[in-house]
């Protein structure tokens, strides 16, 4: 059983990354797929699929983005809110990622966001990691 799921997808990642692996499975979920998403909409990732296998959740398989000189364009990755420590935030008090340069993903009532899509629309949520 693991207790962190989003840990373990940030992880996978960021060890993906650094091997400079093209592509990276893990077990699915209905909250990675929507980090997935947002990851996609703002330029991390290429693409993500949910593959139908031997899983009976599935698996999620992104597609890693790099640049031209092999470069990974995710920089970092940061959980932030732990099964132990969860970290809320109102608008006022969204946090900034590198000065703008990165992203922070906010489980929200409307969905997964991101910082400026909270800001946006004014609301708050759970600080699920920094990304940039």
């Amino acid at each position: 059983m693991m207790t962190d799921p989003i840990a373990d997808m940030l992880t996978r990642m960021r060890n993906a990354l650094v091997a400079r692996h093209e592509r990276v499975q893990m077990p699915a979920s209905r909250i990675k797929r929507e980090i997935a998403r947002v990851l996609q909409d703002e330029g991390y990732i290429h693409d993500f699929r949910l593959e139908q296998t031997g899983h009976p959740q599935g698996l999620l398989d992104i597609t890693l983005k790099y640049d031209a000189t092999h470069t990974s364009v995710i920089q970092g990755l940061k959980k932030i809110s732990t099964p132990g420590k969860r970290h809320y935030v109102s608008c006022k008090q969204m946090p900034k990622v590198l000065d703008g340069a990165g992203i922070a993903i906010i489980s929200t009532s409307r969905g997964i966001l991101t910082d400026q899509q909270c800001i946006t629309d004014n609301v708050g949520g759970e600080v699920l990691c920094f990304v940039w």
